[in-house]
């Protein structure tokens, strides 16, 4: 949240040219409070774990967050009861006509397939153009970044040699983007892909600004449009033991899949990991809804946002 101070407050000048946040008296006393509405696109297998990872990274903050889940109609989950979707998830169909301040799209298990190959493509463009009236900002993660990156500015995704797995190095640029104050220099962030972003095509889109990239891990950060799209090429909200999981997943069928990198103790998977990322976690999720959300989103869901203003 902002600091609230007097206007002619020497202090204030040192403070916004140390990139921290401060607000006036006077645009504190025209903002009006209520709680933010967010709508979670989850298209994970396992719905009911990615919840309560989202969940727990967005319920840090001091604002407080109304959550709607919605699904793809498109397609059959296979992972999660009927009930469960029914119970507390909702179409698009259902929300076409409503607005939200935020919009996560999590990652999917089909970054393999060119795009237009997933079933619910069509479905998911619907919903990436409608977004573009309809919400303040979204957050697009792992391959929704991908798809995002790819619908919005033709960059395509491209296969790795081999599955980037585990906590890579990532460096910080632009410092003084509000997306990435009170990050560290370099952080450790989880990746879990055999895809990646073209690389050319990113750096040769002028519309895209990219806040943290790495030789070895390729894009993690980036954002356009004045942060109504944020890409996210990574897993942040990933829980203490998701990699494990996965790699103890990916070793029962046989995959070949080698030991996530950077995460077990002395490389040795009967260790406990070390949960290393939980302050940039936290650190992104409220920056995002701060800088990106609640201080632009219009006090009246019940027109498109001015964006404008």
């Amino acid at each position: 949240m902002p600091l609230k101070v007097q206007r002619d407050l020497p202090a204030k000048e040192i403070l916004e040219h140390e990139n921290i946040f401060v607000m006036d008296e006077d645009r504190a006393m025209h903002q009006d409070i209520r709680p933010l509405q967010i709508l979670i696109l989850n298209l994970m297998p396992l719905k009911e774990d990615t919840e309560l990872q989202i969940l727990r990274c967005l319920a840090n903050s001091p604002i407080q967050v109304d959550v709607s889940f919605m699904v793809v109609s498109s397609h059959t989950s296979k992972n999660t009861s009927k009930s469960h979707l029914n119970k507390f998830y909702t179409a698009f169909s259902e929300v076409r006509d409503q607005y939200f301040d935020g919009m996560i799209v999590t990652g999917a298990p089909v970054e393999l397939m060119p795009f237009e190959e997933v079933d619910y493509w069509p479905e998911m463009v619907e919903i990436m153009d409608w977004s573009e009236t309809h919400v303040t900002s979204t957050m697009y993660q792992c391959w929704g970044a991908q798809a995002a990156l790819y619908h919005f500015y033709g960059i395509d995704k491209r296969e790795r040699p081999k599955k980037l797995f585990g906590l890579f190095r990532q460096p910080v640029m632009k410092r003084k983007t509000p997306l990435v104050r009170g990050f560290d220099d370099v952080f450790l962030a989880p990746h879990s892909r055999y895809t990646e972003v073209n690389e050319e095509q990113l750096h040769a889109c002028d519309k895209v600004t990219v806040l943290s990239e790495s030789a070895e891990a390729g894009l993690f950060l980036a954002m356009a449009d004045e942060g109504r799209k944020i890409f996210v090429q990574g897993h942040p909200e990933y829980d203490r033991m998701t990699l494990d999981q996965e790699y103890r997943r990916d070793t029962e069928r046989g995959l070949g899949t080698a030991l996530p990198e950077n995460y077990y103790p002395n490389d040795d998977p009967n260790e406990t990991p070390l949960l290393l990322w939980r302050a940039l976690s936290f650190n992104l999720y409220n920056n995002w809804l701060n800088y990106y959300v609640y201080q632009v989103t219009p006090y009246h869901l019940n027109g498109a946002p001015d964006f404008d203003r």
